[in-house]
């Protein structure tokens, strides 16, 4: 099974100039937590809920700061074409629930999120992914313990 029998095909993108408040309702309006940043056709970044919230308001940004000052520049993505077992292996490598899904000429054509991978006849690379996402980077448990108060 390929990832484009898999994705979901109809993205929405944002464009790095945009602002967070317009990122933001779009997340809001289309119950995602990620968007791609598009530019010029191109694939330029990614944009998250958690980039809202850490690079965004607890640095200061207001609602007219731009996607591009909080957005991840670095963005793994997948082909359209790959194997759907290769990119589960990549995710969990990566650590990464979605990935935005790219023609051979680069153009963003869809995402692949875990999800869509879960709820396919063979959920079992699903399962693959996310032992290898939900483990610790560092051997230790993320989940910091708070002394009691």
């Amino acid at each position: 099974m390929q990832v484009q029998d898999l994705m979901t095909h109809d993205v929405t993108t944002v464009n790095p100039e945009d602002s967070l408040k317009k990122a933001a309702r779009l997340m809001a309006d289309l119950d995602i937590g990620a968007l791609p940043v598009g530019e010029n056709d191109r694939l330029v970044g990614m944009i998250t809920d958690r980039d809202l919230a850490v690079r965004g308001l607890a640095e200061g940004c207001g609602p007219s700061t731009k996607v591009r000052q909080v957005m991840t520049p670095d963005v793994k993505y997948c082909f359209f074409d790959q194997d759907i077992e290769e990119i589960t292996a990549n995710m969990a490598d990566i650590q990464v629930r979605r990935l935005p899904v790219l023609d051979r000429d680069k153009r963003l054509v869809g995402i692949l999120a875990l999800c869509d991978i879960a709820v396919s006849d063979d959920p079992e690379p699903a399962m693959e992914a996310l032992s290898g996402i939900s483990r610790p980077t560092d051997g230790a448990s993320r989940m910091p313990v708070l002394p009691v108060t």
